[in-house]
């Protein structure tokens, strides 16, 4: 998995596997998921990710845990 910002796009980009896109869903809030031809998703999208507050002027910082996911996982952002 790549995940890259576009501060010029403001775009959030979460690459889950190098496959073509051949479908995309735009769900409610600025989220699009993309999908390959087997239907499983490629790529998802958040629009508008520094009014989200999903990015912001310092480093991204991601989190991944291995193994049991905590009841509460998130990522944070450093100002």
């Amino acid at each position: 998995m790549r995940i890259r910002y576009d501060p010029e796009a403001d775009i959030l980009l979460f690459v889950l596997r190098d496959l073509p896109p051949v479908d995309a869903i735009e769900e409610p809030g600025g989220v699009i998921i993309s999908y390959g031809e087997d239907g499983e998703a490629v790529s998802v999208e958040f629009l508008h990710a520094s009014a989200r507050r999903l990015v912001g002027a310092g480093e991204l910082v991601v989190t991944l845990h291995t193994g049991r996911v905590p009841e509460r996982a998130y990522t944070s952002v450093e100002a």
